[in-house]
């Protein structure tokens, strides 16, 4: 499949003696919505970290938009650039202003003037409601608005992929909708999405495909519908059972 924005092709990983993930192939098409779920230790979190090369594999590829993720150097830099990362840990800069911590990036990086970078981050911090905050210092925002920030934060990028990993694990249980609402108009808008979550109504409302992991396998996938309905395998249904009834 060549018009795919990403593809892993035999991709295999260790840490030591432990595999973390186990012969992934995966495609994922231009503005569809990919969301991993599994339990804990499955390799959810290394599998979307590997795919702008925060975690480095020791087989297989993985190409973004046809051109193979490179080991190191500036050509990594690039293609790392296309990618957005949305952490559990907000990782904004404490001592620069909302504001400064959108425009950073698109100054730096994509070589944007002070005035066009300052434009797309008020926009972006509008879009994710945030606008009226530009001015203050991630410690003086809820967690739930930290979030927020860091989405606009990726988006200035201008990335062709997004990558959430669990983006509402360290928040309150109030602050959840508000970051999810953001992502949810993110997926309706037509970006690409790669989401590890343990938010089953997100998963069932934005989701294209749902991706089941267990140790570091993808053990089924399929449209959440009938995923939810009815799983395939033992290991998703067990799954299944116990975070439904919670």
């Amino acid at each position: 499949m060549t018009d795919a924005l990403v593809t892993m092709a035999g991709v295999n990983k260790w840490y030591g003696d432990m595999q973390a993930l186990k012969d992934i192939d995966l495609s994922i098409s231009p503005r569809e919505v990919v969301v991993v779920i599994g339990p804990s230790g499955s390799g959810k979190s290394t599998l979307i970290r590997t795919i702008n090369r925060l975690e480095p594999i020791q087989e297989g590829e993985i190409r973004i938009d046809g051109e193979l993720l490179p080991v190191e150097g500036k050509e990594l830099a690039r293609l790392r650039a296309e990618v957005g990362m949305v952490f559990q840990s907000f990782n904004l800069f404490a001592h620069k202003t909302i504001l400064e911590n959108v425009t950073l990036g698109p100054i730096k990086v994509l070589k944007k003037s002070k005035s066009e970078a300052k434009e797309i981050a008020e926009r972006l911090l509008d879009r994710v409601g945030v606008a009226h905050q530009a001015g203050k210092y991630p410690a003086e925002l809820s967690g739930g608005q930290q979030q927020r920030v860091a989405i606009a934060r990726a988006l200035a990028m201008e990335p062709k992929l997004m990558l959430f990993d669990e983006p509402t694990s360290a928040l309150d249980p109030e602050m959840i909708n508000e970051v999810l609402q953001v992502m949810l108009d993110l997926a309706e808008s037509g970006t690409t999405m790669v989401v590890v979550t343990h938010e089953m109504g997100f998963a069932r409302s934005a989701a294209d495909r749902v991706i089941f992991m267990a140790d570091g396998a993808i053990v089924e996938e399929n449209d959440p519908e009938s995923f939810y309905k009815e799983a395939k395998t033992e290991r998703a249904r067990d799954f299944l059972s116990k975070i439904i009834q919670h």
